[in-house]
């Protein structure tokens, strides 16, 4: 069973986690969730363990309940720039920092993390399967980088961005290595150029 708050309930945690660090291509997408006091749902968990009609219901739940969300992201040639762990970082602080109401504290999903502000936090790893403010940022990344990925799929469908989603698939190396890297490739990544 997820967990509702790490703190103080009264005071507003935001669960923050990415999607799309292990991709050739495309942005780190970070989410950033503030959910109401006693909030559940019965089948939020870590986006992974989710299916694609799961994810898609919960997208509009969360958002529709959520005291607050935000997305954030860091490009490709960010990623390049200061490499993944930073971006990861980077992604999740614009996300923060879009969220109409300030958090007092942040649950970070991973074992690293850039202090925000002045904003306490406390990094839980794989805390997208014991919170439920951290599920929520998980599913909220994963659609959106999702339907970031098929959008530019229309533009560059050769590497069938629609199906794997910039993940390193055989399919999608072969195609870098028969068409050459695109500008949504991440030059720094192995397999990407």
């Amino acid at each position: 069973m997820l967990k509702s708050f790490y703190q103080n309930k009264l005071n507003p945690e935001a669960g923050c986690d990415e999607a799309g660090r292990g991709c050739l291509a495309g942005p780190v997408v970070a989410a950033a969730v503030i959910l109401p006091i006693g909030y559940h749902n019965p089948i939020l968990r870590d986006s992974k363990k989710l299916n694609k009609i799961q994810k898609d219901l919960l997208e509009i739940e969360i958002k529709q309940n959520a005291i607050s969300w935000s997305i954030g992201l860091a490009e490709a040639n960010e990623v390049d720039e200061i490499n993944i762990l930073n971006a990861s970082f980077l992604a999740m602080h614009r996300a923060i920092k879009s969220l109409k109401v300030k958090p007092k504290f942040l649950l970070i999903d991973g074992n690293r993390f850039n202090t925000y502000s002045t904003i306490p936090h406390s990094c839980i790893i794989r805390g997208d399967d014991l919170f439920f403010s951290i599920a929520a940022a998980s599913v909220l990344a994963k659609t959106h980088r999702d339907k970031i990925m098929c959008n530019l799929s229309d533009d560059d469908n050769f590497y069938n961005w629609k199906q794997n989603k910039g993940y390193p698939t055989l399919e999608h190396r072969n195609a870098v290595q028969k068409y050459g890297s695109s500008i949504h490739h991440r030059k720094s990544f192995k397999g990407a150029v």
